[in-house]
């Protein structure tokens, strides 16, 4: 997106140095690497930072409304609803492919949001990773709101901590030992010092939630969620004294609710160039005619789980409950990070925290996935260089 910089990037790239490079986070954080980390970050050019921006701003006006609440009710199951729900999500994350419009300038085009949590340890680590052993040009940052690495921890303490003590708040997961992601729990424990604890390691009296640390008893104040509704779901005969519905005195962040409310559910609810025409399948009296111009997604889903590209009339007429899927207008990823066997696409989450007495959420970093796949994600890219999980470094000015 910016030739001048990506071909020096790439003329100083050696495939040595990013083999230790890889090698330095196994050695950092051992047994924790599960994903592929990309050869390269993305350099993003101050036109499409602002497109970005103003992206997240068009959907936040939406999520701020007063009925948005009452709009996004029926998107949580009724077996699913947790108690105590605040008014917002305290985590916001927001997914951007990285396109052309119709001028042939770069664009976002929303492809998913989540009132859930991301990697928000690692992306901090991980810049960092990248100005340690790769050319990045000055006059560029991977946050946002003039944020330096210490300033972007301190939003992270205060949304997660807050002023309490961080071993009363918890990163909640299920068997957090095998989840690909774990590296982020491990740095997160490196940068805040909050302990992962395995929903079956919680333990409850009345209202009050508890783990136990080296014999001794540590109340819980917040749970830092990182469970996956779907995840739970594999899971039928998981045993625990507690769940995730119960009515307890702790401090969601993020609530599950918004797991379900800021979703593909909101959506069909959004209006913006840099949003495509999404529709609950089950409130339309006819299918789009062009209908290869667009993707079945099922709202309750997770992670790309259940998401058809190709889909024909007789699919949609073939789904019985059609209140549980989103017809949405593809977008075309443009492959705009070229690397040294070709074109790479590109997709950009926005990660926001929504402090409690403030009204609108915050932008703090982003995390970037490259892929020459179909989709977005691992499985599309097996056997691929240059892509995977990675982080944008935005122009500044």
């Amino acid at each position: 997106m910016l030739p001048e910089i990506r071909q020096r990037y790439n003329a100083a790239f050696s495939t040595e140095t990013y083999e230790v490079f890889v090698a330095q986070v196994k050695e950092d954080f051992p047994n924790t690497l599960e994903f592929r980390i990309a050869e390269t970050p993305v350099f993003v050019p101050k036109a499409l930072r602002d497109k970005l921006v103003q992206a997240g701003e068009d959907i936040v006006d939406v999520m701020v409304q007063p009925d948005f609440k009452a709009k996004t009710e029926r998107a949580i199951p009724s077996d699913q609803y947790v108690p105590n729900e605040p008014s917002h999500c305290a985590l916001l994350t927001l997914d951007f492919a990285v396109c052309k419009d119709e001028q042939g300038e770069f664009t976002p085009q929303l492809i998913e949001m989540q009132g859930f949590a991301t990697l928000y340890g690692f992306q901090a680590y991980i810049g960092e990773m990248y100005k340690r052993f790769f050319y990045i040009p000055t006059g560029f940052n991977q946050y946002f709101h003039g944020l330096d690495r210490e300033g972007y921890i301190a939003e992270l303490k205060r949304v997660f901590i807050g002023n309490g003590a961080a071993e009363n708040t918890i990163l909640l997961e299920i068997y957090p030992e095998i989840q690909k992601t774990r590296i982020d729990f491990a740095v997160t424990k490196d940068i805040l010092d909050i302990e992962t604890v395995c929903l079956t390691k919680v333990r409850k009296d009345g209202r009050q939630l508890y783990y136990e640390k080296v014999g001794r008893r540590i109340d819980i104040h917040r749970i830092y969620n990182r469970v996956i509704v779907d995840d739970l779901l594999h899971y039928p005969d998981l045993v625990t004294e507690f769940k995730l519905t119960d009515d307890v005195e702790v401090e969601w962040i993020a609530h599950p609710n918004w797991f379900f409310r800021a979703s593909k559910f909101t959506l069909p609810l959004l209006n913006s160039p840099y949003v495509p025409k999404s529709y609950f399948l089950h409130e339309l009296t006819e299918y789009p005619q062009d209908l290869e111009n667009y993707v079945l997604k099922p709202l309750f889903s997770f992670a790309g789980s259940g998401v058809k590209l190709h889909i024909s009339q007789e699919d949609l007429d073939g789904i019985p409950d059609k209140e549980n899927y989103l017809l949405q207008r593809k977008v075309n990823y443009e492959p705009v990070v070229e690397s040294p066997t070709g074109g790479v696409k590109v997709e950009i989450r926005l990660m926001y925290v929504w402090h409690p007495d403030e009204a609108r959420p915050k932008l703090l970093t982003n995390l970037t996935r490259m892929s020459r796949g179909e989709m977005i994600g691992v499985r599309f890219n097996k056997d691929f260089d240059w892509v995977g999980g990675n982080i944008c470094f935005f122009e500044q000015g």
